[in-house]
C-alpha cells in the first residue's frame, strides 16, 4: 500500500473531509499511475477523487467500534519508533557488507 495513505478512521477528533480527500487523491494517484492527470483525464480523475472521498466519509459513518478513539499524539510516537527502529535495521544490515 501507498505509505502516504494513512489510517484515518476512529481518531478523536475525527479525520476530516480535507484529510479524507487527500488520501483519496494518494489512492487515485497510485491506482491509475498518474501523479497529476491530463486535461483529457482530469475531469475523471477528480470525480473518482469526490467519490473515493463521499465513500469513504458514509464508511466511517457506518463502522461500528466498541474500542476507545486512537490518539493521534500517540500514533505519531508509534510512527516515530518504528522509523527508529527500521533506520537502526538498515544501519545493521549495510555496516556489515
Amino acid at each position: 500500500m501507498c505509505r502516504n495513505i494513512k489510517t484515518l478512521h476512529h481518531f478523536e477528533p475525527p479525520a476530516t473531509e480535507d484529510e479524507v480527500r487527500a488520501s483519496a487523491l494518494q489512492y487515485v494517484r497510485k491506482l491509475s499511475g498518474m501523479p497529476h492527470p491530463s486535461k483529457a483525464n482530469e475531469k475523471v480523475f477528480n470525480q473518482a477523487v469526490e467519490q473515493i472521498t463521499h465513500l469513504t466519509m458514509h464508511l466511517f459513518e457506518a463502522l461500528e467500534v466498541h474500542s476507545p478513539p486512537r490518539s493521534r499524539e500517540a500514533e505519531q510516537v508509534k510512527a516515530l519508533e518504528r522509523g527508529k527502529k527500521r533506520e537502526a535495521q538498515l544501519r545493521a544490515r549495510y555496516a556489515r557488507a
